[in-house]
């Protein structure tokens, strides 16, 4: 079994869940969620928990047991208070501007990027270096905040481009430093 699909998903009272079939109806404050289960796993729900189970034990089923309670979790905990990525945006002229729903990008390029809204993302812009993606889908927000990111990756030589807040950058030593150590050592 599962460790993680051992483990149950306490409701908040502000979240209704309603099952239709294989069919997982999450409602909350922020939103709505569908999770449609496979085959192999079965859900219960009692007064204010969540218990999801398999039909029988095989190695497939174990990863779907504690995958898809996992996702369930997420979705529960995401409709309540939506899930949050923190970018920030390192470099001399590099910054980002909310222009209505869409983010424009200046990365050192000869154009802006413009990065459209998705659905059921919200962009915030705090001063002109950090972006918040915000969201009750956690693995939407990831996504998002991934396809920003890779817009201009950190430089591994510098450290400028776009990162996720508090991320540590192994910054590699460039040539001239890198011969300057080696002559200094003989």
């Amino acid at each position: 079994m599962s460790r993680i699909g051992q483990k149950s998903i306490l409701v908040p009272d502000n979240v209704v869940v309603n099952l239709e079939g294989k069919t997982v109806i999450i409602k909350g404050l922020k939103g709505e969620l569908k999770i449609v289960l496979p085959r192999e796993i079965n859900i219960e729900k009692n007064e204010k928990t969540l218990i999801l189970k398999t039909k029988k034990i095989t190695k497939k089923t174990k990863s779907l047991h504690g995958l898809y309670r996992q996702l369930v979790y997420n979705a529960v905990c995401g409709v309540e208070k939506p899930w949050e990525k923190t970018l920030e945006i390192v470099g001399t002229g590099f910054n980002v501007k909310s222009q209505e729903e869409d983010l424009v990008f200046k990365l050192g390029y000869s154009h802006n990027i413009v990065f459209k809204k998705k659905e059921n993302i919200v962009f915030k812009v705090e001063g002109s270096r950090k972006v918040i993606i915000s969201g009750i889908d956690k693995q939407l927000v990831g996504e998002i905040a991934y396809q920003i990111r890779i817009l201009k990756k950190p430089d591994v030589y510098k450290g400028k481009g776009i990162r996720y807040l508090g991320e540590q950058l192994r910054i590699k030593p460039g040539k001239k430093a890198k011969t300057a150590g080696e002559t200094g050592e003989s």
